[in-house]
């Protein structure tokens, strides 16, 4: 099924994601992977693209360094989950160029983070399957309430 188109337009930018809240969303999802048993790479992005941090957790994949990277970025440009592309892809036809851009990653596990209506980041997971990794990565949400 295609993602339903937006109806209003998404969050604006805000100010880049703070060092200390980062840690602080990276700590809840690495805690709910620890709980799960799951090797995952968690990466945070700031509103400007920047990589603010990058954690591989035990025995994670080495090429998940890269996707969780990727997934955090794609859902900063284009201001929603991945898991948007990811089912447009999985409609197929038209929705099958989205394959041919190189700045965004249609797998499930990347979303925006969110704080006061702007969005000042994102985070990207990546080592298990996609929905396992947007598991984690909406766990890392909590703390933006």
């Amino acid at each position: 099924m295609t993602a339903p188109p937006q109806t209003s337009a998404p969050p604006p930018y805000g100010a880049p994601i703070s060092l200390d809240r980062a840690k602080a969303v990276m700590e809840a999802a690495e805690a709910e992977a620890t709980r799960e048993g799951w090797s995952m790479v968690i990466a945070i992005v700031d509103s400007g693209g920047n990589l603010v941090m990058v954690h591989r957790m035990d025995q994670a994949q080495l090429g998940s360094i890269l996707v969780a990277q990727q997934k955090a970025e794609t859902a900063l440009r284009f201001r929603r989950p991945t898991k948007a592309f990811q089912d447009a892809v999985a409609d197929g036809g038209m929705h099958l160029r989205l394959l041919a851009m190189s700045n965004a990653l249609p797998l499930e596990g990347g979303l925006p983070l969110i704080h006061d209506g702007r969005i000042i980041g994102a985070i990207g997971v990546s080592g298990m399957a996609s929905a396992q990794d947007a598991q984690v990565a909406r766990a890392g949400l909590v703390v933006l309430v």
